[in-house]
């Protein structure tokens, strides 16, 4: 779960993290009386759950109250489209309006969840303000590592390490390492999965500041935090996601797909896009039921995929185990039936009474081919796309 950036400010300033003054407005009036209060020179940022805002004009700087009101206005009640939203971008309903910062040097912050390493990462660069993904493809020796120790956690020896490393100054290494501790408490004690500070700044009177915070949140541990769900924002969310995500089903939206996947697990969803790929396809959402989901489930999953414009066939690939294939069966017959839709279904079911599912399926009329294994699915996916012939291995010649 992600929050906006005036929440993350929040918790920034609660943990004794420096931030810039500001306040948020859901008015041009009120981003006029905030920039009157700040004196005047402020940043207007809209708030949605995604990076690419000032490419996007969703960053305005501004040296009057009036700019400021104006900049709201601009920004108030529409989309802003980005990199990292969808096609038709996401609703800006506030601006976060700060005061500016005379900055010395930019740096990049942040503590995330490391596979590898199997800890908390610390992750710091001198190179802040940009995307870090650029910093990793262009100049990857500048992009400082420290692993925190999973039980210990983050030693200020080691925090001490990464400002120096960065570049801090000598004078500010020791409020740089109290802001980097004060960074890890956040995130052990939210459960985050990611805590961002881009930039980190050096202000040219001598202090460290954040100036932009991004925080990210475990889902599976929210229920500790109550009061860290109820900053959720469903607005933010993919219309389709959100309606899963509320009926219990993981569904993820996917760009620039033809196939959507329905699945019962997440070791069948990855084999599943794969194959989709092989055979010269691209999902377009996949959609994992679950173990244990009825045939009212069932058919809900169904509906959702199916309101995905971009879907053109669906592939549905399920092991029979707590999820019997006759009652997954029953519930794609539902949604099928429910939706009136004319959509070819390939169907690949396994398991416990995966017969009596395939017969349920063929007997419902449905414009669906039933097949073995993931092979003839590639097969099966080429001829109801007409992508082109299969070749032996399933994918395309």
């Amino acid at each position: 779960m992600n929050i906006h950036e005036y929440q993350a400010r929040e918790i920034l300033e609660s943990y004794g993290v420096p931030v810039p003054r500001a306040g948020v407005a859901s008015t041009p009036d009120e981003a006029r009386k905030l920039a009157v209060d700040l004196g005047g020179r402020v940043v207007v940022k809209a708030q949605v759950h995604a990076g690419g805002r000032g490419k996007a004009g969703g960053v305005k700087l501004v040296e009057t109250p009036d700019e400021a009101a104006a900049a709201a206005e601009g920004m108030l009640g529409r989309n802003l489209v980005t990199h990292q939203t969808r096609a038709g971008g996401v609703p800006v309903r506030q601006v976060l309006v700060a005061e500016l910062t005379d900055i010395a040097d930019e740096l990049y912050l942040a503590i995330t969840l490391d596979a590898d390493a199997r800890a908390p990462m610390v992750m710091a660069s001198s190179e802040g303000g940009v995307e870090i993904e650029e910093v990793a493809a262009n100049t990857p020796e500048r992009i400082v590592r420290v692993a925190a120790d999973p039980l210990i956690g983050l030693s200020p020896y080691h925090a001490r390490d990464v400002a120096m490393k960065i570049g801090i100054p000598p004078d500010l290494i020791r409020p740089a390492t109290t802001l980097i501790m004060n960074l890890y408490r956040i995130f052990r004690d939210k459960d985050a999965s990611l805590v961002e500070i881009n930039p980190l700044v050096i202000t040219t009177d001598g202090r460290v500041m954040a100036l932009d915070a991004k925080i990210g949140f475990e889902d599976d541990a929210l229920f500790r935090h109550p009061e860290i769900r109820s900053l959720e924002d469903p607005e933010q969310n993919d219309e389709l996601e959100q309606k899963a995500h509320d009926a219990g089903l993981a569904y993820v939206k996917l760009e620039g797909g033809r196939v959507g996947c329905m699945v019962n697990g997440a070791g069948l969803a990855m084999a599943t896009m794969d194959i989709t790929k092989t055979a010269g396809a691209d999902p377009a959402n996949f959609l994992d039921v679950g173990g244990g989901a009825a045939e009212d489930k069932i058919a809900e999953a169904f509906g959702i995929i199916v309101s995905d414009h971009d879907v053109e066939a669906i592939l549905v690939n399920l092991f029979g185990g707590i999820l019997r294939c006759d009652v997954a069966a029953r519930g794609i017959v539902m949604g099928a039936r429910s939706t009136g839709t004319q959509l070819p279904l390939v169907v690949a079911m396994r398991g416990t009474n995966a017969e009596e599912g395939l017969q349920i399926l063929a007997d419902a009329g449905l414009n669906v081919t039933t097949v073995g294994d993931l092979g003839e699915a590639a097969k099966a996916l080429t001829n109801v796309l007409a992508i082109g012939p299969a070749g032996p291995n399933g994918g395309t010649d």
